[in-house]
Formats: C-alpha cells, structure tokens, sequence
C-alpha cells in the first residue's frame, strides 16, 4: 500500500498552484497584507515576539516601580537594555539590535529626562504640573501640556493624555461625539457654500471683496427682503442657519474641552505615589516601547506583503505567454519584411 503523502506547507499569502511550473496569488495584491495579519501562523508569530517582550518587562517592572533617590540612572539604563538585547537574540525574523535601539531612543528622548526628575525630586514632586511663566512681552519658550484660562502649564512626567485615558473616558467620548458633530456641521456649510457660490448661484452676492462667504456679509443680506428673489433669500437664510449650527457646536466642543482640561488639571494633586507609578511605568514608558516593538512586527510584515507583491507583479504574465507574445510579434516583423523584399537574415 503507498504510504500517504505528508501534508503540503502552509500558504500564508495563498499562492495556489496552477501546474507543476507556475503558480499564481489567490488573492489580489491589495489583500496580501491582511491575508498575512489575518493567517494563525502570523497570529503566533506575533504571540511569541510579545511573550519575549513581557518576559523582559515582568522582572523589570518591580525596579521600575521602585526607583528612589539612591537609583543611579546609568546603571539602570545599562541593565535594562542589555536584559532586552540578551532577551530578543534569536528571536525569528526581528533585529534584536532594532529593539535594543528604540529603547536606547527612547532613553535619550523622553526615559532620562523621567528618571533624573523622579530620582532628584521624589515621584510626586516630579508629576506636578508646573506653570509656565514668560518673560513681559516674550513668548514662553515652551509649549504648554495644558492651558486653563490664562494660565499654561507642563506636565513633564504624567501628559494629560494618560490622565484623560484612565480616569475622564466618559468625558473624552463626549468629546469625540462632539468634535464629530462640529465637522459634520463645518462639512455640511462647506458643502452648501461651494454648491452655492460659483457664477449665477444663489449665495453670489454674499462673496465679500476677496471672494469669500461670511456669516457678517450672509446675516446683513437677509436683512433687506426686496432685494432677493425667494429662492435666493431661502438660500441666504439656509446658510445663515448652517453658520449658526457650526457655531453651536464649535461652543459645546469649546466648552466640554474647558471643562475635561479644569478636572485634568485639578486631578494630578489627587493622585497617590502609587497611582502616578503606574501611570508614568505602565501607561507611559512601557506601553511605549511595548508599541516599538509592535512596530517592528509591524515593520516585517509591511517587508513580506511588499517583497511577495513585487514577486507577483514580476512573475504575474508566465513564461509560456511571453514567449508566444514575442513569436507573434516576430512573426509579424518577418511579414513586413518579406513585403520590402527583405529577410530576417538580411536585416
């Protein structure tokens, strides 16, 4: 009895056989990425990559969470990135050393800075907004985390960002709701003054010397009724409304902003050691180099789609077609030739 054949190879990117010498993408190229991300064995691949990385930061955390006064920001730096380089070695398709440099690059742009301050001046001192006070006359040299009236600050341990995602949610997507009304508000004038404004439409007169449609010029035209044929004061009132509604909501977002940005502000002096630890070790620097490292899966799968796409176009059009399609042109130029009296051989 013939022994059974062992299972082909997987197909990530669904290459699907043809014949024996050619074989062809099942999907588009504009799907071999997600075909890719969407395929179990990437799933695992990524898996194990992250397990690499919390099996670096699960033994670190703890140190992190307990720096103090007597840490030297050397020697930690030290050990965490050559933890992280002995931990990514071997790992398949990811450069150990691109991992190790982002978190060398994130050291020299945001981790020294935090671990000086939080050694120098304790957590709490070093999460404490500080108010930016320029010079009479001068711009402040900084740009501000936070502006509450007057009033500038920042916020160089704890963003607001983190703040806003743990404990003002609720108040972000109202927010969001609200910053979506007031572009569809700001849309649906866009809309109705570009429909409106070119020669002969109804809103023409509106235009102000430099060609544009105010809501001043649109409010002063509908105060005179005689002047415009119904139709075009409909038009005039439409657009005033639509000026208005932008309005509206441009305050309530204006407003909600004011209120979520008071509450921000007034949160950082609630919050405990304990709660500013795990905002600035969990939220911040670890949730940014764990995204670094997303980014180089990231970075090797836009590599495999591109590299399979340029292999697809390459080879898209089989041998066997291109050979006939230079038979049949051959054909015809012999053809032309032998009408002047000429030969292949003869050229």
């Amino acid at each position: 009895m013939r022994a059974q054949q062992p299972d082909r190879p997987t197909d990530p990117v669904g290459l699907r056989s043809a014949n024996p010498t050619y074989s062809h993408p099942r999907v588009p190229p504009e799907r071999i990425k997600p075909t890719i991300l969407e395929h179990p064995e990437f799933a695992a691949f990524r898996e194990r990559i992250l397990e690499r990385f919390n099996a670096w930061r699960d033994p670190h955390r703890p140190g992190l969470m307990g720096l103090n006064g007597d840490t030297e920001p050397k020697t930690l730096i030290h050990e965490l990135s050559e933890a992280l380089l002995e931990q990514f070695e071997g790992a398949p398709l990811i450069d150990a050393y691109a991992v190790y440099q982002h978190l060398m690059d994130y050291w020299a742009e945001t981790l020294q800075d935090d671990v000086y301050a939080i050694v120098q001046d304790g957590w709490q001192a070093a999460a404490r907004p500080r108010e930016l006070v320029a010079e009479k006359g001068r711009k402040h040299k900084e740009t501000p985390d936070l502006t509450i009236g007057r009033k500038k600050y920042k916020t160089d341990l704890i963003p607001p960002a983190l703040i806003v995602t743990r404990y003002f949610a609720d108040e972000q997507k109202h927010i969001d709701r609200l910053q979506a009304e007031a572009d569809a508000a700001a849309q649906e004038l866009e809309s109705y003054i570009e429909e409106h404004s070119g020669e002969d439409g109804l809103l023409e007169e509106a235009k102000t010397d430099k060609g544009k449609i105010t809501k001043t010029k649109v409010r002063q035209l509908t105060m005179d009724n005689e002047q415009w044929t119904a139709k075009e004061m409909t038009a005039l009132k439409h657009c005033l409304a639509l000026f208005d509604a932008e309005a509206a909501a441009n305050k309530q977002l204006k407003e909600a902003i004011k209120a979520r940005d008071e509450a921000v502000l007034k949160h950082y002096a609630q919050l405990t050691e304990a709660e500013i630890k795990e905002l600035v070790v969990d939220d911040k620097w670890l949730a940014a180099l764990e995204q670094a490292v997303q980014g180089e899966i990231e970075r090797v799968t836009q590599q495999l789609a591109t590299r399979i796409r340029e292999l697809e176009e390459r080879y898209a059009e089989p041998l066997p077609e291109i050979m006939q399609e230079v038979e049949s042109l051959q054909a015809k130029v012999d053809e032309h030739l032998r009408r002047m009296g000429l030969t292949s051989m003869d050229s």
